[in-house]
């Protein structure tokens, strides 16, 4: 299996720096990034460290969650994935990401709603990403469409 590469160029201190952040493996995009509007509720078109891990995360969760619920013996027609990540400041120090939110909404041929609900529990603990993010309280809310 591949290593995929991301590349970071930062600029100045935290508050009045800024970088851009490079999908290098796959050439994909380059994207700004700022501590300030990375602590904003208005990101303004800049991503943060955040959004990329919940891009990661709803990504690597649904294609996690079609080849559970085919081993069950459904079919996954369509699934909808969005991954909620909060940073929050750390009572130890600086900040941390106090938890994700999984949300996904299916459409399965072959498997009620507790089937779904099952095959998405072991989704969220086989997806290789929410293992990395093991130190992180990950919650989920699954439902048939």
């Amino acid at each position: 299996m591949p290593t995929r590469t991301s590349r970071t160029a930062w600029n100045g201190t935290l508050m009045e720096g800024g970088g851009q952040v490079e999908l290098s493996s796959s050439g994909a995009a380059t994207f700004d990034v700022s501590f300030p509007k990375r602590a904003a509720e208005d990101a303004d078109g800049t991503t943060s460290p955040e959004e990329l891990i919940a891009a990661a995360h709803s990504s690597c969760f649904a294609m996690q969650l079609s080849a559970v619920i085919a081993e069950a013996g459904g079919t996954p027609i369509a699934l909808e994935v969005s991954a909620d990540v909060t940073l929050r400041p750390d009572p130890a120090g600086g900040f941390r990401i106090s938890g994700i939110v999984l949300t996904v909404r299916g459409e399965v041929e072959g498997l009620d709603a507790d089937g779904f609900q099952a095959a998405a529990e072991n989704a969220k603990a086989t997806c290789p990403v929410s293992k990395a993010l093991t130190g992180t309280e990950i919650t989920l809310n699954a439902s048939l469409a």
